[in-house]
């Protein structure tokens, strides 16, 4: 998975994510990031970083479904299905990171 080092567009004074913050956390490597709309956020340091959301595997290479192995999670209009503490969801020919 590509995650990219970009500042997010609020700091930790502005709100501090945590385990009454309103925002859903998901287990990412050593840290916890917390979903906000379709991307994540993760403590570093004094700020946060946004860690893009690029599943790590193509519909080609695994395709989600009924008798994959992963969880299912209805997300509104769609099923997003739980990979290694993320969530994958089908959007086209790829998959977006929930």
């Amino acid at each position: 998975m590509t995650t990219t080092e970009i500042h997010a567009e609020h700091s930790i004074a502005e709100h501090e994510h945590g385990a009454d913050c309103g925002h859903e956390a998901v287990e990412h490597g050593d840290h916890v990031d917390y979903v906000h709309g379709t991307h994540h956020h993760a403590a570093h340091g004094d700020h946060y970083d946004e860690h893009e959301s690029v599943a790590e595997h193509s519909i080609a290479e695994h395709e989600h479904g009924a008798d994959c192995g992963h969880e299912p999670v209805d997300h509104g209009d769609h099923v997003d299905y739980v990979h290694d503490g993320h969530k994958h969801a089908p959007h086209g020919a790829h998959y977006d990171e929930h």
